[in-house]
């Protein structure tokens, strides 16, 4: 039986729709594999009971088809699914580091994110890498048709995740078709801004890079009181804050000693709007780990 730990991650960061993403030291998923005559799912853990263990519903069973790697396969689920936080991303990344070992596929990481896209598609509807190229790789990723590519980025960040559920499918749905010329070029800018920040490690670089005006608006009218959540992050010392991947998960950069007070900050608001959240004061991590 083989173990891999993968990261939750929060993929576009504002500015970096659909192609940027960064792995988070925590919360994450426990994937565990063993050798079988046929693919079995068994789910464990945060929000278990809302995930099929049908091979042909499940993230993993797509990777394990792709894969032509048969197996008994163990969610322990760390990563509340329809979080923003990449849930399913975190399975299907787990599933196919896992199971490239357990059968000796050889396969590269970068070659493992094409495959566990397959399985994020069985969620989304699409075949997305931006969110399962940080939970293989880890670091900041840049996600396209290309490939990844990574930097090893060390920023603090803070993801509040509020009760509420906001499906990919539904958050794909609000964003725009259009946009002005005007807000591509503040956009190319801003993604610029962030990857500059993420080089040097540099939380107000990225904090800046982090704004949109295009898809981050469109998606904030899915999550009660995101915009005074936003306003209360900024007030405590976030450098920058958005929604992570489709939501409703806010993702916030700040500096180390301002990381306490930026999500207290952000729980206490989503409070004063009678939802509940919870708080990770995380950082930029590791990809998928196998032990």
């Amino acid at each position: 039986m083989l173990t891999v730990r993968a990261p939750a991650t929060s993929a576009n960061l504002g500015s970096g729709f659909d192609v940027f993403g960064v792995a988070l030291s925590h919360p994450a998923d426990v994937v565990r594999v063993e050798k079988a005559d046929e693919v079995t799912i068994e789910v464990t853990g945060a929000g278990s009971q809302y995930i099929p263990e049908d091979p042909e519903k499940n993230t993993v069973g797509a990777v394990a088809d792709a894969l032509d790697a048969p197996a008994r396969i163990k969610i322990d689920k760390g990563i509340r699914p329809a979080s923003g936080l990449g849930s399913s991303a975190a399975s299907a990344a787990a599933a196919a580091v896992a199971l490239n070992e357990l059968y000796d596929r050889g396969h590269s990481r970068e070659e493992l994110v094409p495959i566990a896209a397959k399985g994020e598609a069985v969620v989304s509807g699409d075949a997305h890498d931006d969110n399962v190229a940080p939970a293989i790789m880890g670091g900041f990723t840049i996600a396209t048709d290309d490939g990844v590519t990574k930097v090893d980025a060390d920023v603090p960040l803070v993801a509040c995740l509020p009760d509420i559920v906001v499906s990919t499918r539904d958050a794909r749905n609000v964003v725009p078709q259009r946009a002005k010329v005007s807000q591509l070029v503040e956009t190319v800018g801003n993604a610029a801004t962030l990857t500059t920040g993420m080089h040097r490690d540099d939380p107000e670089l990225v904090g800046q890079g982090m704004y949109d005006s295009v898809v981050t608006p469109a998606r904030a009218k899915l999550i009660d009181g995101y915009d005074d959540v936003r306003e209360a992050a900024f007030d405590a010392g976030a450098t920058g804050v958005t929604i992570s991947g489709a939501g409703p998960a806010v993702i916030a950069a700040c500096h180390e000693g301002d990381r306490r007070s930026v999500g207290t900050a952000m729980l206490e608001t989503f409070d004063a709007h009678g939802v509940d959240a919870r708080v990770h004061q995380t950082h930029i991590g590791d990809g998928a780990t196998l032990y």
